[in-house]
């Protein structure tokens, strides 16, 4: 989800990070490639180093791969439909009064996060009327003016059976 591997700091450093971290930890689902000295820039399989002793063992079938800058694989397929099913409403602002002289003031900014064909994220405007179902706080939109102040992020998908699953967090 926008996230990105971009070694700028000591890798020695963020090392340590991940062991003191998961010291008591059996496995974990990503980890740091690391530079082979004699080949100068070439990437190393990825395997997570226990106190810089001998990988921790990882799930059978686990498939070894090397990080780079963005994925190879082309999810442009239905199978991953999951993906692009992945919405991200931004309520920044949504206000709604009954202003000095009896009108009804409405004021909003909502933005859709949406991935692309190959998993791109991008933003575009939306609006109240685009929020899904689920989403609560803004009910009585509309309703004869009473007075809302809302803002939240919701997140909703579909996951690769179709069902619907969401999230949200009001700020």
């Amino acid at each position: 989800m926008g996230a990105s591997f971009e070694p700028v700091d000591d890798p020695g450093r963020t090392r340590r990070v991940f062991d003191i971290l998961f010291s008591n930890a059996s496995h974990l689902p990503q980890s740091l490639a690391e530079s082979d000295p004699e080949n100068a820039g070439a990437l190393l399989p990825a395997v997570l180093r226990s106190k810089g002793v001998d990988p921790l063992p990882q799930p059978d079938g686990f498939a070894l791969h090397l990080i780079q800058n963005r994925a190879d694989i082309d999810i442009s397929g239905p199978e991953f439909n999951f993906v692009r099913s992945i919405r991200v409403f931004d309520v920044r602002y949504a206000r709604q009064h009954e202003s000095r002289d009896s009108d009804c003031s409405r004021f909003e900014t909502v933005l859709l996060g949406s991935y692309g064909i190959q998993g791109d994220f991008y933003w575009s405007r939306s609006s109240v009327a685009a929020l899904p179902e689920a989403h609560v706080g803004l009910e009585r939109w509309g309703d004869h003016c009473p007075s809302i102040y809302h803002r939240s992020v919701f997140v909703d998908w579909r996951d690769y059976e179709g069902n619907y699953g969401f999230e949200q967090v009001n700020y």
